[in-house]
């Protein structure tokens, strides 16, 4: 990865506007949340999340949703230098301003949401609306993505260990439970440092089903789990 960029095997992201750069986060979320006909991108940075899901969903509709002018600028580029961009559409705009009766509902929602809640800010104004919750918080996020969700619906996000049960409570304020849950570990000999979580509107009846996982193996290459997981989209 450059500092002005990142090449997959369908698409290349450029980043040198965006706060947030490709990372193995968005990486995650994107090869592994549900997707559907109509998806919705959160935060969509660059629009990394939102090309992948495009490229996995063939059939469906992306729109990516971003608060920051100059990402939501990159977002489109990079969008329109893909396979995929008569079906993904960029929107800048606070995501709470979206409407069901504008925008319709969702099958499948994605976010690698704004994460900090109590530390301190980084001086860079872009970079802090990225990784803090304060323009986004949580039951926020929560509270629109029940209005947005179809019936039926998932939303999926990717967070830091630490965030779990702060994040998981403000889901259940807003009536939705946890589907899926993925702990992710650097190596096996450390602590998860991230887990991927989906959810459902509670009363859409589903079973909830959870897993451990390693990004690396003994050598400190791929895990076979995460090759598998990425192999669509990483070059080597």
């Amino acid at each position: 990865m450059s500092s002005r960029g990142f090449t997959f095997k369908q698409f290349d992201i450029k980043h040198d506007k965006c706060a947030m750069k490709v990372g193995t986060d968005g990486v995650l979320l994107g090869a592994w949340a549900e997707g559907g006909q109509r998806i919705l991108d959160i935060g969509t940075g660059t629009g990394l999340i939102a090309i992948m899901m495009a490229q996995r969903y063939g059939e469906a509709s992306v729109t990516g949703v971003d608060i920051d002018h100059d990402a939501a600028i990159q977002a489109r580029d990079n969008a329109s230098r893909t396979p995929f961009a008569s079906r993904i559409s960029i929107v800048e705009s606070p995501v709470q301003n979206l409407s069901a009766d504008t925008h319709g509902l969702f099958d499948a929602i994605v976010c690698n949401p704004p994460f900090f809640t109590d530390s301190l800010k980084n001086p860079d104004q872009q970079r802090a609306v990225a990784r803090h919750a304060d323009t986004l918080p949580y039951r926020q996020l929560f509270e629109t993505v029940a209005q947005l969700l179809a019936a039926n619906g998932e939303f999926s996000a990717v967070i830091p260990a630490d965030c779990l049960s702060q994040f998981c409570t403000e889901a259940y304020m807003a009536n939705l439970t946890p589907s899926r849950r993925c702990a992710i570990r650097t190596t096996q000999r450390k602590q998860p440092k991230r887990y991927l979580i989906a959810f459902r509107h509670a009363s859409c009846t589903h079973e909830f089903m959870s897993e451990e996982q390693c990004l690396q193996d003994a050598f400190g290459n791929r895990s076979g789990w995460y090759e598998q997981l990425t192999a669509d989209f990483y070059i080597k």
